[in-house]
């Protein structure tokens, strides 16, 4: 996770007859939406649960828990997982403007989002450096880092960017993007379906730029893992939110959107490893989550939002945030690339992802949900709290 990508999209409910074209209730299209609450989309929660599932399988697969023809399977299945990473971003950037609410102040949103991943972070950062003084599998970070990991900066010079609980590098980049979000929020909603059109196109121009210079060497830094890098697929995910919002998405329906995305998640192991990934990926997840949304909408059949996968997507920033140092923990027993057999290799990836949901829960409910509660909680007395987008 990016967290990524890590937002929250709604629960399930019943879609109210007459939400076609992408706007709300009433809502005449190409107009913006009223300042009411957003309708929740319920599908797009259960698609962060299939991308925090693709980097379980990644780092599954990067500690060699299979070995022969099981570890040549996993290694095709999940070779490319790191891409659910890019998916969170886009994700993020489409709920964002979609939650948006208009007026909203900066404070207000802040507060919203801080109340929304930071007590997770500051409990797995302490998780992970419990596991560094216990153990040889993490390094202990110099102060300095250890500051910038808390600071949620540190993906801002590469050395640090796996400082403490290495995934947490991703929710660094989200930081930037929701301090930036107030900037752009005003100009997005300025747009309209052909602006934002072109912005969307822009930042598919962006990744493949930057795709382009990365696998030449050319930025000077590792794009994979910066801030500034990875802002084009949040704003992609804002413009195509926009024109949902808006009512003049035109894009594929949610079958077709979902084989193009598979079918760049196959491609990305013909480009060099890190940021490139990206440029295969990009038009696949763009067009999947707009669809995903509109289906929503619209009423019409989704995978995504059946009501499973829609509690394990609320899970999914924990899950995410956690799995890695549950990983690193077996490995005390396991040692790194172990080679198991088949049944062996089921067997204690069923137990670290077992152990990993267990604790995501125990994070969701008994850190994400109270804390969230307290810090959104209303000064004023006889108030309801703010709802945590």
């Amino acid at each position: 996770m990016t967290t990524a990508a890590r937002t929250t999209t709604g629960t399930p409910s019943a879609t109210t007859a007459g939400q076609t074209r992408g706007e709300t209730p009433g809502q005449a299209p190409g107009r913006d939406r009223p300042s009411a609450a957003p309708v929740p989309l319920p599908s797009l929660t259960g698609l962060r649960w299939m991308a925090a599932l693709l980097v379980f399988g990644l780092h599954v697969r990067n500690f060699g828990y299979f070995g022969g023809t099981g570890g040549d399977l996993v290694n095709w299945a999940f070779r490319a997982g790191a891409s659910g990473v890019s998916f969170f971003f886009v994700l993020s950037g489409f709920v964002m403007l979609w939650s948006a609410r208009p007026g909203d102040r900066a404070p207000a949103f802040w507060r919203r989002r801080l109340a929304r991943v930071y007590p997770v972070h500051l409990v797995t950062a302490a998780l992970a450096l419990l596991l560094a003084v216990t153990t040889d599998r993490l390094p202990v970070p110099p102060l300095s880092g250890g500051v910038a990991n808390i600071l949620l900066v540190h993906s801002w010079w590469h050395p640090w960017w796996q400082t403490l609980d290495p995934v947490s590098w991703s929710l660094a980049c989200e930081a930037f993007f929701y301090a930036a979000f107030p900037l752009l929020a005003p100009v997005l909603r300025r747009l309209g379906a052909r602006g934002s059109a072109a912005l969307a196109g822009v930042s598919v121009l962006a990744v493949l730029v930057l795709s382009w210079a990365d696998a030449h060497q050319l930025l000077g830094f590792a794009a994979y893992t910066h801030p500034l890098a990875r802002l084009p697929e949040f704003v992609l995910g804002a413009a195509a939110a926009r024109l949902v919002v808006l009512g003049r998405w035109r894009g594929p329906g949610l079958e077709a959107s979902l084989a193009l995305a598979v079918i760049g998640y196959f491609l990305v192991p013909q480009v060099t490893r890190g940021y490139p990934a990206t440029a295969c990926t990009i038009t696949g997840f763009a067009l999947l989550i707009p669809a995903a949304a509109v289906a929503d909408l619209r009423g019409l059949p989704s995978l995504w939002r059946h009501r499973r996968l829609v509690r394990l997507g609320e899970l999914s920033f924990a899950f995410y945030m956690v799995h890695l140092l549950v990983l690193w923990t077996a490995a005390e027993l396991t040692g790194r690339s172990p080679h198991y057999d088949p049944p062996a290799a089921i067997a204690v990836t069923a137990v670290t992802f077992a152990v990993s949901l267990a604790l995501s829960w125990l994070l969701y409910e008994g850190v994400e949900r109270p804390a969230r509660r307290l810090l959104l909680r209303s000064r004023r007395p006889g108030t309801r709290p703010a709802p945590a987008r």
